[in-house]
């Protein structure tokens, strides 16, 4: 297994996570990003996100070079008002048939190693509530799960009907 920063020519797997994700949290069809958003959004001047990658050996290729994108940690940097610099860690995912072998672990070790050495105050994300093995590894490793706070959000339509309806 290597960890390491993605590049543009890991984004089709990168999104094969995503969408893999997607139909383990049950929104099989919410995932609406592309190849080329991921490029574009990941790899400019200034960039909306970074990724790290895991890889394996590819055995299904005869070619000794081959490896296989087997789990991604997407982050992004925030600002806090009381705590300043931080990172959001958006997606941590890995392959259903790799689980259990600590590539998840790895990829996880990487967001905080890369949080204490851009010295940020916190490193924050979401978990389910039905997702008891992440929220168990999660507290087993140190992290607080804030069950007193809820994620709001406004998707694009609740955007468009707030500012054409409730603006004027």
């Amino acid at each position: 297994m290597n960890i390491r920063r993605g590049n543009p020519q890991d984004m089709q797997a990168v999104l094969g996570l995503i969408k893999e994700l997607a139909e383990f949290e049950k929104e099989p069809d919410a995932v609406l990003i592309t190849v080329d958003d991921l490029i574009r959004d990941g790899f400019a001047p200034v960039p909306l996100f970074h990724v790290f990658v895991a890889e394996i050996e590819d055995d299904s290729n005869d070619s000794k070079q081959a490896k296989q994108i087997v789990g991604i940690a997407l982050y992004y940097y925030r600002y806090s008002t009381w705590k300043g610099k931080t990172i959001h860690l958006e997606d941590l995912v890995v392959k259903e048939n790799m689980r259990g072998t600590g590539l998840g672990y790895a990829l996880y070790s990487e967001i905080l190693k890369q949080g204490k050495k851009d010295q940020v105050r916190r490193v924050e994300w979401n978990v389910l509530d039905w997702n008891t093995p992440a929220i168990e590894f999660y507290e087993k490793s140190g992290a607080k799960v804030l069950r007193d706070w809820h994620v709001v959000q406004m998707d694009e339509l609740g955007i468009t009907n707030f500012v054409e309806n409730k603006l004027k």
